[in-house]
């Protein structure tokens, strides 16, 4: 796992960091006693603005590990703050790309569930009605562009649950390109996921400025083909 670099960082400003986050990397420390993404951040940040003493760092939202793509971290507690009530609010605009290879049953649409963790499996399961200790769950999509045999979606999640773009859109038919724990055929090599943080589009909590914070897709010789399909609107 390499070290952050100036290369992987997407924005920064006084309160804020953006990384690209690679697929395959952890955000938070876990039991696989792999560095995180949030300990390499700090020690970016400390080693850039000569901090010999550490930098804060706060974790505004996660990713899956084997999912890449655009994170937000805060840089000071104020913006920490702040970005967990816009996040708490629904006021921040996320969107994802994912690659899957069944067709979609619809070029575009919604889908609400109900949600349940199995935490002895770590799966989330989708339902279509309501289930005891379920948490609803929101999705919008839209079929992208159709390419070699699989289809490009984006994917505007309107709640935040664990797994929750994973199960959704297992459930609807359409697993993601890797993903063998939501029903793919065959895992990555790698332990990633044909899923992509592609966009945070917000309202500066400080700045009070619209923002938008794109992540380019990976170069692994697969993602990088579906930037055909992509207008500048995504």
């Amino acid at each position: 796992m390499a070290n952050i670099t100036e290369s992987d960082v997407l924005y920064e400003d006084n309160h804020y960091i953006a990384i690209n986050k690679r697929g395959g990397d952890i955000v938070q420390v876990d039991n696989s006693g792999d560095k995180s993404m949030e300990e390499m951040v700090k020690d970016f940040v400390a080693e850039k603005y000569q901090k010999p003493n550490g930098a804060f760092l706060g974790v505004i939202h996660r990713l899956d590990r084997p999912v890449s793509g655009m994170i937000l971290f805060a840089k000071t507690s104020k913006g920490l703050d702040r970005m967990n009530r816009l996040f708490h609010d629904r006021k921040v605009k996320k969107t994802y790309l994912a690659v899957v290879r069944e067709k979609p049953p619809h070029m575009k649409g919604t889908l609400k569930n109900w949600l349940l963790r199995d935490r002895k499996k770590m799966i989330t399961k989708a339902y279509d009605r309501e289930v005891k200790n379920g948490s609803f769950a929101e999705l919008d999509y839209e079929v992208i562009g159709h390419l070699d045999g699989f289809y490009l979606l984006k994917v505007n999640p309107l709640t935040g649950r664990t797994h929750q773009i994973r199960s959704q859109l297992a459930y609807m038919g359409c697993p993601i390109v890797g993903d063998n724990k939501y029903g793919y055929p065959r895992g990555s090599l790698k332990r990633t996921i044909c899923l992509h943080s592609r966009s945070l589009a917000f309202e500066h909590p400080i700045k009070e400025e619209a923002m938008l914070i794109k992540a380019p897709l990976p170069v692994d010789g697969f993602w990088e083909k579906f930037n055909v399909l992509l207008s500048d609107k995504l």
